[in-house]
């Protein structure tokens, strides 16, 4: 009898003690490639989509406790209503409000990309997140102290085990539903999308129409398919930031060929996005087109695409065709990304 009282105390422990822990529920969540994208590059075996896992990703997106000071969360650098960049500062600033010296690209269309970062110091998505955490000008945090920040948090232990099957708060588990978030936003809804997939919503204006065309002649060699990005490092001429003197590419591979070469970045939304280039030393897309127009300079490893048999760099361009051009841009806008409430923080 002693024994069967005994037994009965334990359960009743057991189940005291874990009450407010939820049990894994592994409810899919579906991932739809728009028919006119490229294929998913993310492989999705390894890191399977489910509701909770999302949920737990997004309210980790959001979640201060990321960053040293408890303030500064991956959304301070990376607002929906932007694009998820972080419009209207040259240099993305975080905790402290200290400064760093490139502008924050924005996050959609992740799981198309194999490299990250405008250096692409992470080969993979789910290690993307490390670099803004760790970084001290960013969020300056570990991740020890952030997973002994959330092993202190019912809330997180409770959605840990609804997302995991191991129920565990540590990196893999975190970097993995920070991954899920990610996945699930893609921006593929513009008036070009419907354009090309000729749905309502998607006539072109004339303007526009031409537009199109001087795109795919002058700027699709590098900005390709519909994600308008050909995932590669490439110089582009840009004249040297003697003070900051990124070096690109190169502070990752360490090699002389990638010196002042940046990760060509994707242009949808990009109306949305300025400041542009990644220092965001342009304040407009119209001084963007007049760079490539009459700013190229002959630096260090520029791209061949931008060197001409007479000796002239750039893209030729009329006034008139960069504002075809820029017609055209704006067709990327995708409103129905960036009022998507399955992103927004409530």
């Amino acid at each position: 009898m002693k024994k069967i009282l005994l037994f009965i105390v334990s359960i009743c422990l057991f189940t005291s003690c874990n009450k407010d822990q939820g049990v894994y529920e592994k409810v899919p969540l579906a991932f739809e490639k728009p028919s006119n994208f490229p294929e998913i590059k993310y492989n999705l075996d390894n890191n399977p989509l489910t509701e909770k896992g999302f949920e737990l990703g997004k309210k980790l997106f959001y979640e201060g406790k990321l960053s040293s000071d408890g303030v500064v969360a991956c959304a301070f650098c990376h607002q929906q209503k932007f694009a998820f960049t972080h419009h209207g500062h040259t240099f993305s600033h975080g905790v402290d409000n200290r400064e760093g010296t490139r502008n924050a690209p924005p996050i959609q269309n992740m799981a198309f990309q194999s490299q990250f970062a405008w250096d692409g110091a992470a080969f993979h998505l789910d290690l993307f997140s490390i670099i803004p955490i760790t970084n001290p000008d960013e969020m300056g945090e570990t991740v020890t102290n952030i997973l002994a920040k959330l092993k202190q948090d019912k809330a997180y232990e409770n959605l840990y085990s609804l997302a995991f099957d191991d129920g565990k708060i540590n990196t893999e588990n975190t970097l993995k539903a920070l991954s899920q978030f990610m996945i699930m936003m893609v921006s593929s809804n513009s008036k070009y999308d419907k354009y090309v997939r000729d749905e309502e919503g998607g006539v072109f204006t004339d303007d526009e129409k031409e537009g199109l065309k001087l795109f795919e002649n002058k700027c699709a060699s590098c900005h390709k398919t519909a994600l308008f990005t050909d995932d590669s490092f490439r110089n582009n001429g840009l004249p040297i930031n003697q003070e900051i003197n990124d070096l690109g590419r190169m502070r990752v591979t360490l090699l002389e060929d990638d010196k002042f070469k940046f990760k060509v970045p994707s242009l949808r939304n990009i109306a949305l996005t300025a400041p542009y280039m990644h220092d965001g030393r342009f304040g407009s897309l119209k001084s963007v087109l007049n760079f490539y127009a009459n700013g190229v300079e002959e630096t260090t490893n520029l791209d061949p695409l931008l060197k001409h048999s007479d000796g002239s760099l750039g893209i030729l361009m009329s006034a008139n065709e960069k504002n075809k051009i820029i017609a055209f841009l704006n067709t990327l806008t995708d409103e129905e990304f960036i009022k998507d409430k399955r992103f927004a923080e409530n």
